[in-house]
């Protein structure tokens, strides 16, 4: 049984965005990612000090961040694109926006949890995340010649 084209479309987002969502709950606060990424890391690097250990969780974090919203912007340029092919400014200003909207509302959801805090700073990670994918998908159709005609993300 085949998808409907746009639930084909923007199921992925839909997803996506519900895990950007669970990632944001106490569960996954620094006190609670660094019981797993601090070991992590002193595993892989045993002479760092324990204040070199938390600047490494920190930044472990801020790649996350900017992981996650470089994918979600992918998969929103994706459901944008709806049928269509190629890459066009538009749907590239329309993932890049709606990414760093949810971005913001993401934090705001912080401001509510228990061990969580609202940060600007996370917001414009999650949009350079964003932005820099919109750049990459952009060199990369056109490296592909995938300008307005041709497929590419289907």
């Amino acid at each position: 049984m085949a998808l409907n084209p746009k639930l084909r479309a923007w199921l992925p987002v839909l997803i996506w965005a519900a895990f950007i969502f669970v990632m944001s709950t106490e569960s996954f606060s620094a006190e609670h990612t660094g019981k797993i990424i601090v070991p992590a890391i002193h595993w892989l690097f045993p002479s760092l000090t324990a204040r070199q250990l938390r600047l490494a969780h920190h930044y472990v974090r801020k790649a996350a961040h900017f992981a996650e919203y470089f994918v979600f912007a992918l998969l929103l340029f994706r459901g944008v694109r709806g049928a269509g092919k190629g890459w066009r400014w538009t749907w590239g200003l329309a993932a890049f926006s709606a990414t760093a909207v949810y971005a913001a509302l993401d934090e705001v959801h912080q401001i509510f949890v228990t061990g969580r805090e609202a940060s600007f700073r996370d917001v414009l990670i999650d949009a350079a995340g964003a932005l820099a994918a919109m750049v990459v998908l952009r060199l990369w159709m056109r490296r592909r010649g995938a300008g307005a005609g041709a497929a590419a993300l289907s």
